[in-house]
């Protein structure tokens, strides 16, 4: 898995029981600055020419195929053993309200089997958008596995974008983009820090939270709109944000500091107003390690905050270990979408096959 925040490619090695995973390694393979630049600059646009996104697909391809080799070499499990590798890839658009609607996923599933000589299921999205479904998110159907109980759940992923997933007994899965996770934090403290990252939200801890700002990003018509929805860096951005900053802005710590707000708020507002009977939120991605962003999740949550760790699943591998899942769905030939989630017609298979 390669998220919207851009910083690597999370791999687990896992072994299911039925439909319940076992993990049995994990791994982070980080970037190169110079190659994580081109990704976000061709996740921006600003690299948008044809020659320039098929050698990124073909990089990163290669890039998911090491990360591949290295976390079984790390388990000593053999590759031959590998029944098969599920490869979101990384999302360079996605546009599911566009005419026609499209989403874009690279890393070349094709260079991952070859390399690793196991079979690789990819390219997960577009079959429910195929069916008029959003394409987004994919991880409520995984999370009502490992996660489900007998109270009201949300579990939110906080990855560049978070999304959040409605669980409760008797009532159909629910879940949708919530909007910014860590991207817009992530893009601020690039631009005036020099930094990837606002670690451990510290730098936004130092700033004020502007309450006139925040409720002009609150306002954005996204926020109004009725699930199933989902969003990605296209619509939240520093040109989008630019457009509310103003000529006389807040300070840049400020700033920081009210889209971390922001995004606690966005995704508290967003489960207060669809699932007002919520018991539990459990939280994963790479936000649940911003402290910052947690403090201030618990103060606006309509009910207690804890960690999907909790029950199983550790924050940093929820994600990937989703994409395990879904490849061993497709090769099952079992539908892995939710129409309850997604808006698409019906239920689908998900993911092509690339042999070894």
């Amino acid at each position: 898995m390669s998220g919207t925040s851009g910083d690597g490619i999370d791999a687990v090695l896992s072994a299911f029981e039925n439909d319940t995973p076992f993990m049995h390694a994990t791994h982070h393979l980080a970037y190169e600055d110079s190659f994580r630049q081109r990704l976000l600059d061709a996740m921006h646009g600003n690299q948008d020419d044809a020659d320039s996104v098929a050698a990124l697909d073909a990089e990163l391809g290669q890039l998911l195929a090491s990360a591949c080799h290295e976390i079984a070499h790390q388990a000593d499990v053999p590759l031959a053993r590998v029944r098969a590798i599920g490869s979101h890839g990384h999302t360079l658009r996605h546009r599911p309200d566009a005419l026609p609607p499209f989403t874009l996923q690279i890393g070349d599933p094709h260079i991952i089997a070859k390399t690793t000589g196991v079979t690789t299921v990819a390219d997960f999205r577009r079959a429910d958008i195929a069916l008029g479904g959003q394409g987004a998110p994919l991880a409520p159907a995984f999370h009502a596995v490992c996660l489900a109980g007998e109270e009201p759940r949300a579990i939110v992923n906080i990855g560049g974008i978070a999304n959040v997933t409605l669980l409760a007994p008797a009532r159909e899965i629910r879940g949708y983009d919530a909007g910014p996770g860590n991207a817009l934090m992530d893009e601020w403290t690039t631009v005036h820090q020099g930094l990837p990252f606002d670690r451990d939200g510290r730098w936004a801890a130092t700033g004020k939270v502007d309450e006139a700002l925040l409720e002009r990003l609150l306002g954005d018509p996204y926020f109004d709109r009725p699930a199933p929805k989902s969003t990605g860096r296209e619509t939240f951005n520093q040109q989008w944000l630019g457009a509310f900053l103003g000529s006389d802005p807040p300070s840049a710590a400020d700033v920081q500091a009210t889209l971390c707000e922001f995004a606690a708020a966005a995704i508290a507002e967003s489960i207060t107003a669809f699932a007002p009977d919520t018991a539990r939120v459990l939280v994963c991605g790479g936000g649940a390690r911003n402290a910052s962003l947690m403090q201030r999740l618990v103060r606006r949550s309509p009910a207690p905050v804890g960690s999907t760790g909790e029950f199983g699943v550790e924050p940093d591998w929820m994600e990937a270990l989703a994409f395990a899942w879904f490849a061993k769905r497709t090769l099952e030939n079992r539908p892995a979408n939710l129409p309850s989630v997604t808006g698409a017609s019906r239920p689908a298979v998900l993911g092509a096959i690339c042999p070894p």
